[in-house]
């Protein structure tokens, strides 16, 4: 560790200069010598490089996407280019050209990082072995030396020995028992904004085996950070844990903000969305329009979430438009509530035989409609029952038999019988 902090020495002032700038800020509240002076300079220091480090994580977060959703295209020219593999390199360097991806931007922040964390590593040693760096003079190295992170020394570290720590005006217990729980929270923080990202803002239409690397990485870098973490002086871990909950609390912004397309987080993005445009009655928000003025655009291609969110819409009366904004919109209202209602009026399914019998009775009645309509009402005369004679036993098989129906025209009374 000590060699690799001393490649980034060319930084170990510059540094040294911004904890020391901070420390006399702090050290006027607290006191110079005092713990919370040295330890909130550390922490000052992370904030001010995880600021200047946003940019970044923006490049970050897009070629963390554009990398998961490149995956399949990714599988199939390994697939095609399998026995070639010059030959899949520049597939896969002209895949990342075309759409503007770098594998590398993911590590960018991380790599952005490590000379100060090497730097800050290497400012600390010096002080644990009473060495000046940087703008750390005699004075300031004393006073650094004495201040105590809830007991621990600022340079003490778990695997120091009861002579290094006694000389550091400390105990042996205190020191491990703080950088035990300090490197239980580092390494609790790291798995957890590893399992947040993988659980709510990963797109779950994608199965890649990219998502297999990720889940093994949620585990990996962990252990990787606990068995680290007892070679560092109790500073690095306050700035190790700081970043840690910095990054975690950042990407929490952004998965509620701007969540990955498909993920669980879009959907309850989108929710959100579509309960204040049904209260308000609007898009409020430059951010918002644009995220819906995206969906519009996409048309057929819309994700599950994004059609769901569509639907609500219609629902509530309203219609996205191609700026991003919402209109009233009583036709699309009326035309989803008709669907539901002709949905749930549709008549339950009859058997063959209830279809049958319902077919019969249906003919049977209109029969003896039209029979009651074109029977002749006499408001003189009632006519009588007759007993059917074998003229009209005759005519009614001639109906029957597909001659023409109706009744006969009658006899004048004159008429002889």
């Amino acid at each position: 560790m000590d060699t690799i902090a001393n490649l980034f020495s060319f930084i170990t002032t510059p540094v040294s200069w911004v904890i020391v700038q901070f420390h006399t800020m702090y050290g006027a509240i607290f006191g110079p010598d005092t713990g919370w002076a040295w330890g909130l300079s550390i922490v000052s220091l992370v904030v001010l490089i995880r600021i200047c480090l946003i940019p970044l994580f923006v490049k970050q977060i897009k070629s963390t996407r554009n990398m998961a959703a490149l995956q399949p295209k990714m599988k199939a020219i390994q697939e095609r280019y399998k026995s070639d593999k010059q030959r899949q390199s520049e597939e896969m360097m002209k895949l990342y050209k075309e759409t503007g991806t770098n594998p590398l931007s993911s590590c960018l922040p991380i790599l952005a990082q490590s000379p100060f964390f090497f730097a800050l590593y290497s400012v600390l040693s010096h002080i644990a072995e009473g060495k000046t760096i940087g703008v750390i003079n005699e004075s300031l190295l004393a006073s650094a030396r004495q201040a105590h992170i809830f007991g621990a020394p600022l340079a003490s570290k778990f695997t120091d020995s009861a002579a290094e720590v006694a000389a550091l005006d400390a105990s042996l217990t205190s020191v491990r028992i703080v950088t035990a729980i300090m490197i239980v929270l580092m390494s609790a923080s790291q798995f957890f904004t590893q399992r947040q990202l993988m659980t709510k803002n990963v797109d779950l239409s994608v199965k890649t085996p990219y998502m297999q690397q990720q889940k093994m990485l949620m585990y990996i870098f962990p252990l990787i950070f606990a068995v680290m973490g007892i070679n560092f002086p109790v500073g690095v871990l306050v700035y190790w844990l700081t970043t840690n909950v910095w990054t975690m609390g950042q990407q929490m912004y952004v998965i509620n903000q701007n969540p990955t397309p498909g993920s669980k987080a879009q959907d309850a993005y989108l929710q959100r969305l579509l309960k204040s445009v049904t209260h308000h009655g609007e898009v409020r928000g430059r951010r918002r329009k644009n995220i819906v003025k995206l969906i519009v655009a996409k048309g057929s291609d819309r994700n599950d979430n994004e059609r769901r969110f569509f639907t609500g819409l219609s629902k509530a009366g309203f219609a996205a438009q191609a700026d991003g904004t919402v209109v009233k919109s009583d036709t699309v209202a009326a035309e989803a509530e008709g669907a539901a209602t002709v949905k749930r009026q549709q008549p339950k399914r009859q058997s063959k035989a209830q279809r049958q019998s319902g077919g019969h009775k249906a003919e049977d009645s209109a029969e003896a409609t039209t029979s009651l309509e074109k029977k002749p009402q006499d408001s003189t005369t009632e006519s009588k029952p007759q007993a059917p004679s074998r003229a009209n036993s005759g005519t009614t098989r001639q109906a029957k038999s597909g001659q023409r129906k109706g009744q006969q025209r009658p006899k004048h009374p004159s008429s002889k019988k």
